[in-house]
């Protein structure tokens, strides 16, 4: 399981997913169908979010099917935000529509 932040043109959410990769071409394409197509993603250390969202985070992370799966666990942009230190991140993914 990973978590990311992605910064989106409504601001940013943060996703569960058992995908091994954020920039999975699976994980672009579901998120282009409900019209995020644009982004920078960072993965946030698992133990952290974990800490930070305590038992929201075991709900949904128990909602998560074992392969290939996606969840949003945070969609209020400012909380999301105002959670992470950017040295808490991993490196940038961008992504954009060709």
């Amino acid at each position: 399981m990973k978590a990311g932040i992605f910064f989106t043109g409504t601001g940013p959410i943060l996703i569960l997913t058992t995908f091994d990769s954020l920039a999975d071409d699976k994980i672009i394409k579901k998120l282009a169908s409900k019209g995020v197509r644009k982004f920078i993603a960072y993965e946030a250390p698992l133990d952290l979010v974990r800490e930070k969202y305590g038992t929201y985070f075991t709900t949904i992370a128990g909602d998560l099917n074992p392969e290939d799966d996606l969840r949003v666990l945070d969609y209020d942009g400012h909380n999301v935000f105002e959670n992470f230190c950017f040295e808490e991140l991993g490196p940038p993914i961008f992504q954009e529509p060709e």
